[in-house]
């Protein structure tokens, strides 16, 4: 079971995911993980696929969204916006803007979830 767990954000590691794209693992317990996302205007995280349903909003910025293969609908989602991602699905992001996401991940992203100093 999940202990109760309070973190400064200068324990909150920032992890270049990919060019332009860094996360933070603000917090993982026993059944989901939750991820603060900052993407640079123009940069990508390049379409990928993984078994974890995945929700987030927007805190800033814009960005446009693909869920599902190439040539699927891309959708913009601006400040205050919210989606949600079906596991096994593929999806690509881009920033129209320099954005910040905040996500949460179910079953927990073991890949993420120690990533704390």
């Amino acid at each position: 079971m999940s202990e109760q767990t309070l973190r400064s954000a200068e324990a909150m590691r920032a992890v270049a995911a990919f060019p332009g794209v860094t996360r933070r693992t603000l917090a993982s317990g026993d059944r989901l993980t939750l991820v603060q996302i900052d993407i640079e205007t123009g940069a990508v995280v390049p379409e990928h696929v993984h078994p974890h349903e995945q929700a987030g909003t927007v805190i800033a910025g814009r960005i446009l969204l693909r869920v599902g293969p190439p040539g699927s609908p891309e959708r913009e989602v601006a400040r205050g916006g919210a989606y949600l991602i079906p596991g096994d699905l593929p999806h690509e992001v881009r920033a129209l803007e320099t954005a910040r996401l905040v996500e949460v991940f179910a079953p927990v992203r073991e890949e993420f979830a120690h990533d704390y100093d």
